[in-house]
């Protein structure tokens, strides 16, 4: 008898740390949030395509027409990830058609274009998700090191948004098909996934800029705002601000580090989301990186910042 208690104990306390572990995983929540991503994601792509609607051709052309080589950079993508999707793929079946290299392009172009105005207004929504993501990744990787940290974050939010459980209520897909309906469960471990990547994202970003001293003494920062791609306050107005440049690179790296950790409290995640939201407004601002702070302020309020009150659960993370 004894023996069988000893065989059970183990299995009943796996059962019980199963059951644990299965809220935090599986959280219900309403597609409020994905709302938000879906919107947020669909902005991001329609003022990147409308950014580069003049330059598009002169950025992605083949070998001696446009800014640099694409043919170039994606010949050096392909001896390190084969079937890495490029623009050039475009180019090529456009030739089976018996059409231009600058057909292909802009075709590529208004198809990121009307993806990204379907996914503003929830239309089609999961065929606009694949479209922008296929296409924007596409267009990254065509780019070689024209690309940044916006090309990299725009794919992965629109990859979670592909793989979400759409249409959300606030699309017109919900409005056209109005008995679908997703598992709020299945809701709350998508938007579970984005967070832990989030967590994980600013965890080894604050921990690479520590092992450094240009963070702690503000050198990174000063660096950042005077470099020549990126500086666009004169140079005086930067250096009135030198005695408080380690604050704000102590700033940035507490922020960072803090936020897999505080993140999940009540009492403190909306203080380091506004942290987050703070940081990446200033980069905006001060660098010119819009784009980069608006896709990341999309992910962290569609992760973090919808309010609780919208959750089918009042239980408390």
């Amino acid at each position: 008898m004894s023996t069988t208690s000893s065989i059970l104990q183990p299995q009943e306390s796996i059962e019980r740390e199963q059951q644990r572990r299965l809220p935090f995983l599986f959280p219900a929540e309403s597609d409020s949030w994905l709302a938000a991503l879906r919107i947020g994601l669909g902005l991001v792509v329609l003022l990147y395509v409308a950014t580069l609607c003049g330059d598009w051709l002169y950025l992605f052309n083949g070998t001696g027409k446009g800014l640099a080589s694409r043919q170039l950079f994606e010949a050096l993508l392909s001896t390190q990830s084969p079937l890495a999707p490029r623009l050039g793929w475009l180019v090529v079946l456009s030739r089976w058609f018996g059409l231009q290299e600058s057909t292909a392009l802009y075709a590529a172009w208004g198809l990121l274009l009307s993806a990204g105005i379907c996914l503003i207004f929830g239309c089609f929504s999961r065929a606009a998700a694949i479209v922008a993501w296929f296409l924007h990744l596409a267009a990254a990787n065509s780019g070689g090191p024209l690309t940044y940290g916006f090309d990299n974050f725009t794919t992965i939010g629109l990859f979670y948004l592909m793989i979400a459980p759409l249409p959300d209520r606030w699309s017109l897909d919900r409005w056209w098909h109005s008995g679908t309906r997703a598992d709020a469960h299945i809701l709350g471990f998508h938007r579970r996934l984005l967070q832990v990547h989030l967590c994980l994202v600013y965890f080894f970003s604050g921990l690479t800029k520590s092992f450094g001293g240009g963070w702690w003494n503000g050198g990174n920062v000063w660096y950042a705002l005077t470099l020549p791609s990126y500086a666009i306050w004169p140079i005086s107005w930067v250096a009135k601000l030198a005695p408080v440049l380690p604050a704000i690179g102590i700033f940035v790296l507490a922020s960072e580090l803090s936020y897999p950790f505080l993140i999940w409290s009540k009492r403190s995640r909306y203080f380091v989301l506004a942290a987050i939201c703070i940081l990446h407004g200033a980069i905006g601002l001060m660098m010119g990186m819009r784009l980069f702070a608006l896709v990341m302020l999309v992910l962290n309020l569609a992760a973090f910042g919808i309010p609780t009150r919208l959750r089918l659960t009042a239980r408390k993370v």
